[in-house]
């Protein structure tokens, strides 16, 4: 059986390779002193809350990977790498993933079950989901919890996927407004600077003129030397 079981594991051979029973043990980690020929790791109804990266890449024949009913937030890009050829089935249900990097699951020929998470649909997830070989029995399970759009939220995800809706749109929509809304408010800065300098300008321009118009004009002042004269 290759390495020794983990102590709060039980192992038992299945055609010369190694199931590792791990199933409610309290357990809050992957353990990392499983059997170097471990066909079948089952890790349901645990505390887990993450797959580290590489997490099970020395399992070179691990084919059946049960995650199920655990606590599983955070799925690393790299926590399959190692296991992607010969890995068969994966059960990651009834766990708190919101999203994963499309990374993670990158060429995993595995069947996988996803239903009942609370994913957060948009375009990301919605990459991830075309690429995989989801299990048909709990498909319609993986629902949208929330969503980019909120009138798809409680809906299965390849419902509305099949509906012809494309979440990556909206998330270049979202960008576009957020850029136009930007732009908008640097326009508005602008324009209401160059209306306070006008404004300014002719504030200043305007005392200038009754300060010129202020001043003796020359004609008067040649009248009043006149009149000094004609005295003297």
């Amino acid at each position: 059986m290759g390495f020794a079981c983990p102590k709060s594991c039980h192992c038992s051979e299945r055609n010369g390779l190694t199931v590792v029973q791990c199933s409610s043990r309290n357990i809050e980690e992957i353990p990392s002193d499983l059997p170097h020929d471990t066909v079948s790791l089952l890790l349901s109804s645990n505390h887990i809350t993450k797959i580290p990266n590489q997490a099970f890449k020395n399992l070179p024949w691990l084919q059946e990977l049960d995650l199920s009913r655990n606590a599983i937030e955070t799925v690393d890009a790299g926590a399959f790498q190692g296991v992607t050829e010969s890995l068969r089935v994966l059960d990651l249900s009834h766990n708190h993933m919101q999203s994963v990097p499309k990374e993670a699951f990158a060429r995993l020929h595995a069947k996988i079950s996803l239903s009942n998470n609370p994913w957060h649909c948009e375009c990301t997830l919605q990459e991830v989901l075309r690429e995989l070989r989801l299990d048909p029995e709990t498909v319609n399970e993986v629902s949208c919890h929330t969503s980019v759009q909120e009138e798809y939220a409680g809906k299965p995800v390849i419902q509305v996927l099949d509906s012809g809706i494309n979440f990556c749109n909206f998330h270049h929509k979202t960008t576009d407004v957020a850029m136009f809304v930007t732009m908008f408010g640097w326009f508005t800065m602008v324009i209401a600077y160059v209306i306070y300098y006008v404004r300014h300008n002719q504030e200043d321009a305007r005392r200038h003129l009754e300060y010129l118009k202020s001043l003796p004009s020359s004609s008067q002042i040649s009248k009043d030397f006149d009149t000094i004269s004609t005295v003297l």
